[in-house]
């Protein structure tokens, strides 16, 4: 009786061990049975609430060339949007950060473009730059850099002031301080909201095909439910959280291969 005690308190730790690990996967998992289970039970028509198996099985019903195109047409505006954030943002954010006279005069106007909802200006940019991609990625540009450049200067001010103070001292310039000081101090602000604009550029897709499109999810999205499609409607909406989901995890591979030093002790 003494040996099977220790013996059966091993096996419930282990037990205990992987449920804690897989949390998050068994509650996934859960979610969808009862989702299944409660339209099935309750007859609940497919075009008011489908079942997973049914959004599953809408994927079969277009052939993988057009949900390759309009997965394309989203992700090709969200990376556009995303990567001309990038670009502009971390030279401003240096800007700013070096020069009190940039940071009085732009960064006002930088939080009114911020304020000033995109949806609203959507309509006037399409008008300005025309219905094809430039527009969407305008709207994804916008709705993405203002994180960027906000961390990034909370980043490159946060540096200590001994080590400014020890790299003037070693007559180092204001590139090497910068370069070798400020953006690898910054990089975890930085990194931080680079990966929340993964997430925000999607969503500049999205508001971008509302306003004018001819491809991609949201498109089809609304194509679907113009039709009462619904189960190829959910398929179409799982497509783009996973988009937004495999951005952010890139992002957190390329911090880890890149820059472990910038995650917390945890996370490495």
């Amino acid at each position: 009786m003494a040996s099977t005690l220790p013996a059966s308190s091993t096996a419930l730790r282990t037990v205990l061990r992987l449920c804690n690990r897989f949390a998050p996967a068994i509650t996934f998992i859960g979610i969808l049975a009862f989702w299944e289970i409660s339209c099935r039970f309750f007859e609940i028509p497919s075009f008011l609430l489908p079942a997973p198996s049914r959004i599953a099985a809408a994927y079969l019903d277009l052939g993988w060339t057009i949900w390759l195109g309009h997965v394309w047409a989203t992700l090709r505006v969200a990376l556009l949007g995303y990567v001309a954030a990038i670009v502009v943002s971390i030279p401003l954010a240096i800007g700013l950060a070096l020069s009190g006279l940039l940071s009085r005069t732009l960064f006002p106007i930088l939080v009114i473009i911020q304020s000033t909802p995109v949806v609203a200006v959507a309509p006037i940019i399409v008008t300005t730059l025309g219905a094809n991609d430039p527009p969407r990625i305008m709207i994804t540009f916008l709705i993405t850099f203002f994180p960027i450049v906000v961390s990034s200067v909370t980043g490159l001010l946060a540096t200590p002031e001994e080590l400014i103070e020890l790299s003037r001292s070693l007559r180092a310039g204001r590139v090497r301080e910068v370069l070798h000081i400020r953006l690898p101090f910054a990089l975890p602000y930085i990194f931080s909201a680079l990966k929340i604009a993964t997430t925000l550029s999607i969503i500049g897709a999205v508001v971008g095909e509302f306003v004018a499109a001819e491809r991609g999810l949201v498109f089809f999205i609304h194509f679907s439910t113009s039709f009462f499609k619904i189960p190829q409607a959910f398929a179409g909406l799982v497509l783009l959280v996973a988009l937004s989901l495999i951005l952010f995890r890139i992002c957190v591979f390329v911090q880890k291969r890149f820059a472990p030093w910038s995650l917390p002790k945890s996370e490495r």
